[in-house]
């Protein structure tokens, strides 16, 4: 099959399109094929690529978490689809299982769900990291609930505009953080009630005014230590700070103590890296709950770009130079 491998750790330019890789096959009962129609790309893939394979894998690999197509065959244990189900997930691509920018892959039936019917397969490839990261941060870390204020960072990226939307669902505020104007737009289109430009105006002030001096019960951190460290000020005491990434070295973290404020971390990738079953069928209930939502209007996903799946070092690139808006997406038939 074709497929793009990563030959080695490094620049973009490791990722060439092979066409004489191994088809996957299936190995146990209660695995599916599936016919990959597009696939994801991620933040995850481009610091696997430039840092690393998990599990003390080594190149050459084949990367992409997220994925979307339709199954072509079942094992014999295999009650949840029947050849030809449209099926979106988050599976491989770390190291350990190959990942999904190929035209095939093979996983457990538990580690996929049934497509959204309203959505083509670009749009579902671009949804599971994403939505299970957000969903998990804010629902599962942080107990967001109606009438509380979220501050949601980067709310253009990949995980703001999801995380936005869903807090909209759950009757909250958002305030989003945003670097430019037509972003500011794009989430106020999304339900942003409030949307502060981090390059124009100072965080906690901008956040201040927002909110009668009380600052808020939950932020979102999706940039990392800067935006951190500038959320701790905005936050209203007892509040509840979700950081996606390492917030750094060095944190003087007294003023978050003083104000009592609860600290999480989410990595919605636990479940495969430590191979957590439990957490990994969470995972499918928040893909099912999403999955309605979407089918009802209420949430949607952004594909800024669809590219072939020859330029998967492209798509590293343009990610690589940040300030992305909603997802970027390879087509494997392409």
């Amino acid at each position: 099959m074709h497929a793009i491998e990563m030959s080695d750790i490094g620049a973009p330019d490791v990722l060439q399109l092979r066409d004489n890789i191994p088809e996957p096959q299936i190995e146990r009962a209660t695995q599916v094929k599936v016919k990959l129609l597009a696939a994801g790309v991620n933040p995850i893939d481009t610091k696997v690529r430039s840092r690393g394979l998990f599990y003390g894998a080594t190149p050459p690999a084949i990367l992409g978490c997220d994925g979307a197509g339709e199954v072509i065959e079942a094992g014999s244990q295999v009650d949840r689809f029947t050849v030809g189900d449209a099926v979106w997930f988050c599976h491989g691509g770390l190291g350990r299982e190959p990942g999904n920018y190929a035209r095939y892959t093979v996983l457990d039936q538990d580690d996929a769900e049934l497509k959204p019917r309203s959505l083509d397969f670009s749009q579902a490839a671009a949804g599971p990291l994403v939505l299970i990261t957000a969903w998990e941060a804010m629902f599962d870390q942080a107990g967001l609930q109606a009438g509380e204020t979220i501050l949601v960072h980067a709310g253009a990226g990949g995980v703001g505009h999801v995380a936005i939307q869903l807090a909209k669902t759950r009757g909250a505020r958002v305030i989003a953080t945003v670097g430019n104007e037509d972003n500011a737009t794009f989430v106020r289109e999304l339900g942003a009630d409030e949307v502060i430009n981090y390059r124009e105006e100072d965080l906690a002030d901008a956040v201040m005014a927002l909110t009668a001096n009380k600052g808020v019960e939950v932020c979102l951190d999706t940039v990392g230590p800067l935006a951190f460290r500038n959320s701790i000020p905005a936050m209203k005491p007892y509040g509840r700070l979700v950081t996606l990434l390492d917030p750094g070295n060095d944190l003087d973290l007294s003023q978050a103590r003083t104000m009592n404020l609860r600290i999480a971390f989410t990595l919605m990738l636990t479940p495969m890296l430590l191979d957590l079953h439990e957490p990994r069928l969470h995972h499918g209930d928040i893909l099912r709950e999403c999955a309605a939502l979407i089918d009802d209007g209420k949430l949607h996903l952004h594909v800024s770009r669809e590219y072939p799946l020859a330029e998967a070092a492209q798509a590293h690139r343009d990610i690589e130079q940040g300030h992305t808006r909603g997802k970027r997406v390879l087509l494997p038939w392409s």
